[in-house]
């Protein structure tokens, strides 16, 4: 779907201008081209990118939502929040919701990641440990609406999300 224009974009090589091209060699699996080696690894390995704010809530939230009204859903969803809480202690997990909060349609649970090391090992296990449930993953900036919109990715189905909290009152 094509941005309408509702946000400013910075250029994507904004400070790798005036950079020696880069090789056109394919690597050996003969698909994939051969990157040039750095002397050092990027800073987003060591932190989150800006706008992130990465404060008390943590960089990014990861809601889990499972639909209330089935039994087997609601006992996956309560099983899955406990072996997160076993294998990533180190991760904010909140209460289990059995009902619709905030802007969530539906129930679900939160979890907050705090560093890109976290994320780099909660996503990827989440993708093959959430069974049924559908999740939302989106950044912590000062705009939550387009956290929970442009800038929020889905695991399984999207849900739709009760933005009018989010939105800029205006006055009169």
């Amino acid at each position: 779907m094509a941005d309408p224009g509702l946000y400013d974009y910075p250029d994507p090589l904004e400070g790798y201008e005036n950079l020696p091209p880069l090789p056109s060699e394919i690597s050996s699996d003969g698909k994939s081209f051969v990157n040039p080696p750095a002397d050092e690894k990027s800073d987003a390995y060591l932190a989150f990118t800006s706008p992130i704010t990465n404060g008390m809530r943590g960089g990014f939230d990861v809601h889990i939502y499972f639909l209330q009204s089935d039994a087997g859903q609601v006992t996956f969803a309560k099983k899955l929040w406990e072996r997160i809480r076993r294998e990533f202690p180190e991760l904010r997990i909140y209460r289990v919701w059995e009902k619709p909060v905030g802007p969530h349609p539906m129930g679900m649970f939160e979890v907050n990641v705090f560093t890109p090391e976290q994320f780099g090992a909660f996503i990827p296990w989440l993708v093959i440990n959430r069974g049924m449930l559908s999740a939302l993953i989106h950044p912590n900036t000062e705009d939550e609406y387009r956290d929970h919109t442009q800038r929020a990715t889905w695991m399984g189905h999207p849900l739709p999300l009760h933005l009018v909290r989010f939105q800029k009152k205006t006055t009169q």
